[in-house]
């Protein structure tokens, strides 16, 4: 076996982990340092390393796109849009710039965790389905050859619905009471917490709701705390199952831990994704916003292939949006600047 600090391999597991961590999403105040993290690098370099070292394929796991906001104030509707195809344009991307740096190639597993927890959002079984089968529609139509599904359903094929998440519960989740612990000694844990509480009042508080605010909080309160126990619970099954992948998450990470935050778009909100809001186009360029917001802005709704895809917002001296209502700018040909750091 070759020496895993030999100069043919550190350099090459280095600059993939650079690559990667040019889009990390950071916790603020979680203690990275500079544009790339030096202590990042250095806590993931086993891992890659040893991807490099036995010249295999670097396999990611992303518990990612699990399904859309049920409030129609974030999104445009139940399946993926624009804003997913971008996204999942840039992973692909990301892993097209790995493989011109470790020819073996590299892959991102998508684990949608929409049946994980949509009971939890008041969003049904069937518009999950009905998203992870678009997801899968959409990384064909594409040709993101470096990107692959895998739900709950490919774990516990042939069980009912709430059988499976019964069953991931009993087997990986820990307890309310443990969560609520970590969640008391302040840091990531509490930063979690929020962040989990903030989306759910913001999903639930649709046209559908009718009761006062101050009991939604509470609700939510509660509830986040069993998001964070079925989303701990998915972690460990995956942990499980693929135990040389390196981990990748959608949320802000503090410095140096075993998930690397990444960023899946340009938005100044770090909590913002894909399937809580809407792709806007302006000048050529695409960031993410609540629709609520972007017709806010002044953004009208633009079609691709007849069905709405994403809000684009007038230029000046132009009499519509991004030239042509209903003619979506060209993610494929302008994917690698849609964002202004995420497909950098």
């Amino acid at each position: 076996m070759s020496d895993p600090t030999a100069p043919n391999i550190e350099p090459v597991a280095e600059a993939i982990l650079r690559e990667i961590l040019s889009h990390q999403r950071r916790m603020r105040g979680g203690g990275c340092t500079q544009e790339v993290c030096p202590q990042c690098v250095g806590h993931h370099l086993n891992a890659v390393r040893s991807a490099v070292e036995s010249g295999r394929r670097i396999d990611f796991v992303l518990p990612a796109f699990p399904v859309k906001s049920p409030n129609p104030a974030k999104v445009i509707g139940p399946l993926p849009d624009l804003a997913e195809e971008l996204a999942l344009r840039f992973l692909n991307s990301l892993c097209e710039r790995i493989t011109e740096i470790h020819p073996p190639g590299a892959a991102i597993l998508i684990c949608s965790d929409g049946r994980v927890f949509n009971d939890l959002l008041g969003v049904s079984d069937e518009n999950v389905s009905g998203y992870a089968q678009a997801l899968d529609a959409m990384i064909t139509g594409i040709e993101a050859t470096h990107l692959e599904q895998f739900t709950l359903d490919d774990v516990y094929d042939g069980a009912g619905h709430e059988d499976m998440r019964a069953m991931l519960s009993a087997g990986y989740a820990p307890t309310i009471e443990e969560l609520r612990a970590e969640v008391r000694t302040g840091g990531a844990p509490l930063a979690m917490y929020r962040g989990i509480t903030r989306f759910m009042l913001e999903d639930l508080s649709g046209p559908h709701y009718t009761g006062t605010r101050s009991a939604l909080q509470r609700h939510c309160r509660a509830l986040a705390y069993r998001v964070i126990q079925r989303s701990r619970a998915w972690g460990g099954l995956l942990d499980g199952l693929f135990p040389a992948a390196v981990r990748l998450s959608i949320h802000p990470q503090p410095c140096a831990t075993d998930k690397i935050g990444i960023l899946l778009a340009d938005t100044p909100d770090a909590w913002l994704t894909p399937w809580h809001s809407v792709a806007v186009e302006s000048g050529g360029r695409f960031t993410l916003m609540k629709r609520a917001e972007a017709e806010k802005a002044g953004a009208e709704l633009a079609f691709t292939a007849g069905r709405p895809s994403h809000y684009a917002l007038k230029q000046p001296g132009t009499s519509h949006p991004a030239d042509t209502v209903g003619v979506a700018s060209d993610p494929a040909s302008a994917h690698h600047e849609p964002w202004s750091r995420a497909c950098a």
